[in-house]
C-alpha cells in the first residue's frame, strides 16, 4: 500500500471528479427558465392580441372650426386675509377654489 501524502501541490481526485448532480441540476435550471422565458412571451402576445386597436385617422382627435384655442391671459389678485392671532380653518376660509380674484 502506498502512503499518500498531501501537499500543496496534489489535489484529492474526489474534488476533481465533476459531479453529476450539479451538472444535472443546472441543466434543469436552465430548461425551466427558457420554459419560463416561453411562457411569458406567448402571454404577452395573448394579452396584445386582446388589445383594441389604435385609433384609425377619423377616430383622431381634430381641432376646433375657429383653430387652436389661445391662452387666456388675466391679471389676478390675492385674497387676502385679515391678521389675527387664532388660526384659521379650511372651513372658516371662503369657499371659490382659486384662492384670489380677477384685478381691476
Amino acid at each position: 500500500m502506498e502512503n499518500l501524502e498531501m501537499d500543496a501541490t496534489t489535489v484529492p481526485v474526489q474534488l476533481a471528479a465533476p459531479h453529476v448532480t450539479s451538472g444535472g441540476l443546472l441543466v434543469l435550471v436552465g430548461v425551466l427558465l427558457v420554459a419560463v422565458i416561453l411562457a411569458a412571451f406567448v402571454w404577452g402576445r395573448r394579452l396584445k392580441a386582446r388589445a383594441p386597436a389604435p385609433p384609425t385617422p377619423e377616430e383622431q382627435p381634430r381641432l376646433p372650426e375657429g383653430g387652436p384655442v389661445g391662452d387666456v391671459v388675466e391679471h389676478r389678485e390675492p385674497d387676502e386675509l385679515p391678521r389675527t392671532d387664532q388660526r384659521r380653518t379650511p372651513h372658516e376660509l371662503k369657499d371659490d377654489g382659486s384662492g384670489s380674484r380677477r384685478g381691476s
